[in-house]
């Protein structure tokens, strides 16, 4: 019998899976759920024929109300719609559980991309000990952070856990009285979350999918491509930005960022704890058992009975668990030495403090910190830059807690001792990256290094990343590097730290401020460049990607990106940031993590061992880039520039109401102003509020121009031959097909006629479908994500699910402008708004990374 293909595992676990358990929706003894349950179907197809006949919002749902309702009263009717996103974000909870359910039968965990795919094409190419070498110091760094494109509270998360089991096991008892529990469970957080617990929220994925997955990686890796020999080397290490994110969030303290170090110390050690329990139970022989029981009982001391102090170091577990291994294999057998080794394993991953807890900071913060210092001197606007980074590589002093009542300054001040104290608490890599977001320059840096010895600490125990953001400051970033390797003091820490130096580099910002192609290709330039001038000064650069759920940000299909970015871009380690969405969907379950963190890990050895010359581009390739982006950034930046686009984001998206939303703890605004400033707009309301519109601007304007740039020159083969041959572009054209494939313009079709903002959306529209056209041309396909007919029709489910939500936000939206223009009562137009945050919060869980 042949085997199935991914369109028909989908069809037969997800999608049929699907129709027959949402039916039991209908079936739950709630008020009104049966009615709402009848009436939704009815309404969906009314949204349809709306769509087709490009009717408003406003139409559509008065035709729904005249046809099937009683002459309800506004108050009914909108109670009815109330009705409907609670629903229909059930119906996404269901969804997501059933595709979670179904992940390693739709996707081949043992296929392209995973850790049996590398054994054995390094075993068939004779390349296992260059694998192996390459291993010896490769790693993946997955960073989780906090940023809020997370709608669901950790109560429906755990439902979606249950949920996912009992479908697996095809428990309909089990499934109805989670569905039960669902109806009755809140979507709602009624108050903000802080630092604290958001931290706590991300631990929930370190201890129940990281910890596992990682360890089991770890083990497969030394049976089968070491061959059974020792692995020192960490080629998994995780990052965790809550409670050490300070940019922009005046609610991360240094008390905070303390409290979050700690529990995420309590936390490892409660799992090493559960481990040697399990062990203990295995591990009944002679001369193991003492030993085991003394490590039990210091851990658990050291977790349940310690206000801050261990009972053993990190060194004196792992060397107790390495004896009791080798009197294990001396004299009993080998007996369940991969559950000795796979915790071992774990100890060398995870240490005492789980994940490194990074640091965050503008640099504008540090320059008001000097600022009120006053530490500069009256000429400083005349020094030349090697003058002032020596100037402040040499300053003195011994500042302590309480010197300044600043706030700024001791906040600062407070920060750099907080990962001081870290690192003795928790070890070295507890918190040793202090990232400095908005760097422009070789000074911003170097702040950050005089403050770090103002503070009392001579030779910080820290990396000191600069990130790197905008299109000019990509564009100028190996010069600052150059700058910075040239000044002798920071090239004595560089060497403390092992030569080696972290930069990071970010695609939302990048994105939201040259458009998608140019901060693309400005990012993979700025790595080019960095790489060349980093190996010229003897210093190994390490690149860590700031990016999010949608290509916009970053986003799609990550690895690929890695795979194809040849010898010319250094590429021992993978550093990303992953937030919101993309952790529960991309690494929410032990099957989702394992395959994605397998396909980063597969990536690097592709790239670096497999066929790294096969990646490079010729300077050819360059220069077709180099025109592409600069033609996209030409039309991006007139279209950012039309003086309808910021009025059209306030006016008829959603971006004013993210801050109304308790899923962060962080402003949606760097800014408090009440005028909107471009520059001040946080990259995930930007990115957010297109989603929401379904239009998905930041991942594809400026493509269809730049494409339809040699198209109409006469110049079509030279992409053409790019995308044939360059895994790069054709990477970045596939994700932007993904964005044109999340778009649905039908929902918005109404704006063409509106007085102020229908000639803006027609601007919109026709480079949707003129990005659309030219992406199916060079692609040679018919439709959109042919050629991931899976991801196709999942969006496809999702965006179906979703389409009533979407018209109940438009027309709650509509009703408010009506409402404002009339001067109706406030507590209508309260009701509308409420409206539209909550469908806000259903149509972004349903897109998984929408933000």
């Amino acid at each position: 019998m042949y085997a199935l293909t991914k369109t028909e595992r989908f069809d037969q676990h997800i999608r049929s899976k699907y129709y027959v358990y949402n039916s039991v929706f209908l079936t739950l003894p709630f008020d009104a759920v049966g009615n709402t349950g009848v009436l939704l179907p009815l309404f969906s197809e009314v949204c349809a024929r709306g769509f087709e006949q490009q009717e408003s919002p406003l139409d559509i749902v008065a035709f729904f109300s005249q046809k099937y309702l009683e002459a309800p009263s506004e108050h009914e009717q909108i109670s009815l719609l109330f009705r409907f996103i609670q629903f229909i974000e059930r119906q996404i909870v269901l969804f997501d559980a059933i595709e979670d359910a179904a992940f390693s039968t739709v996707n081949n965990m043992e296929g392209k991309g995973s850790l049996r795919d590398i054994k054995e094409t390094a075993e068939a190419r004779g390349l296992t000990e260059a694998c192996r070498a390459y291993l010896n110091t490769f790693q993946v760094r997955p960073v989780l952070t906090a940023h809020p494109t997370q709608f669901y509270p950790g109560s429906v998360l755990g439902i979606i856990t249950d949920l996912t089991q009992a479908i697996r096991q095809d428990n309909l008892v089990a499934i109805k009285q989670l569905l039960a529990q669902l109806g009755k469970t809140p979507f709602i957080k009624k108050q903000k979350p802080t630092p604290y617990d958001e931290a706590v929220s991300l631990t929930w994925y370190l201890e129940n999918v990281f910890y596992q997955t990682a360890g089991e990686m770890m083990t497969y890796i030394q049976k089968n491509i070491y061959a059974g020999q020792d692995m020192q080397h960490p080629i998994l290490q995780l990052g965790f930005w809550p409670g050490g994110d300070r940019d922009g969030n005046p609610f991360v303290t240094s008390e905070i960022t303390l409290q979050v170090a700690n529990r995420l110390r309590s936390s490892i050690l409660k799992c090493y704890y559960k481990d040697i329990r399990s062990l203990k139970r295995k591990l009944t022989f002679n001369r193991v058992d003492d030993l085991l029981a003394d490590l039990e009982d210091k851990i658990y001391r050291s977790v349940f009975y310690s206000r801050g102090e261990l009972y053993i170091s990190c060194d004196d577990f792992k060397n107790q668990l390495l004896a009791i291994r080798q009197i294990v294999v001396d004299e009993h057998q080998s007996l369940y030495l991969n559950e000795i080794n796979e915790l071992i394993h774990k100890i060398t991953l995870f240490g005492f403090y789980f994940a490194t807890l990074d640091v965050r900071q503008n640099s504008k913060i540090h320059e008001s910190v000097f600022k009120s210092l006053q530490l500069y001197p009256p000429d400083d606007r005349q020094r030349s830059v090697a003058e002032k980074l020596d100037f402040l590589a040499q300053l003195k002093a011994d500042f302590k807690p309480g010197d300044y009542t600043d706030e700024l300054v001791s906040s600062t001040f407070d920060s750099i001792l907080a990962m001081r104290y870290i690192q003795e608490q928790n070890g070295a890599l507890g918190a040793n990256r202090y990232i400095i977001s908005n760097c422009e320059s070789a000074e911003h840096v170097m702040q950050v290094y005089a403050l770090m010895r103002l503070s009392g600490w001579k030779q910080p125990t820290v990396d000191i990343v600069p990130l790197f953001e905008i299109i000019d400051d990509l564009q100028q970033a190996h010069r600052v590097m150059e700058q910075l390797y040239q000044c002798a003091d920071y090239r004595a820490h560089l060497q403390r730290r092992g030569n080696q130096q972290t930069v990071m580099l970010g695609f939302s910002d990048g994105t939201k401020d040259g458009g998608y192609l140019m901060a693309n290709w400005s990012i993979y330039k700025a790595k080019e460049a960095i790489t060349e001038v980093s190996r010229r000064y003897g210093i190994e650069v390490i690149f860590f990607d700031g990016r999010g759920g949608p290509p916009a940000r970053g986003g799609g299909k990550t690895h690929k990106f890695y795979a194809s970015l040849g010898p010319h871009i250094e590429h021992q380690q993978i550093q990303v940031t992953v937030q919101g969405q993309t952790i529960s969907s991309n690494f929410g379950t032990l099957d989702s993590c394992r395959h994605n963190l397998e396909n980063l890990l597969s990536a690097g050895v592709s790239n670096q061992v497999f066929w790294a010359e096969q990646s490079s581009l010729n300077n050819q390739q360059k220069a077709v880039l180099d025109e592409l982006a600069q033609v996209g950034f030409e039309a991006y930046t007139r279209f950012k520039a039309h003086p309808k686009f910021i009025p059209y984001l306030e006016k008829m998206s959603t971006l004013n109401y993210y801050a109304k939303t308790n899923i962060g703890s962080r402003p949606s605004k760097r800014k408090s102003a009440e005028q909107l400033e471009f520059s001040e707009l946080r990259a995930i309301p930007f990115v957010g509020s297109w989603s929401q519109l379904k239009q998905n601007v930041p991942g594809f304007f400026g493509v269809g121009s730049s494409l339809k740039h040699f198209e109409d020159s006469g110049r079509w083969d030279e992409v053409q031959s790019l995308y044939d041959s360059s895994l790069f572009f054709k990477t970045l054209l596939e994700n932007s097909m993904m964005s044109l494939a999340k778009s649905f313009f039908a929902l918005t079709a109404y704006m063409k006629d509106d007085a102020e903002f229908g000639a803006f959306w027609q601007i919109i529209h026709n480079e949707y479908l003129l990005s659309k056209r030219l992406l199916l041309k060079i692609a040679g396909h018919q439709e959109l994500m042919q050629n991931y007919p899976d991801g196709q029709a999942s969006i496809a489910m999702r965006e179906q699910i979703v389409k009533p939500l979407l018209v109940i936000q438009q027309y709650a939206m509509m009703r408010i402008a009506q409402l404002q223009k009339d001067g109706s009562s406030n507590e209508l137009i309260e009701l509308y708004q409420k409206m539209v945050t909550r469908s806000l919060f259903g149509n972004t869980n349903a897109s998984r990374n929408s933000a």
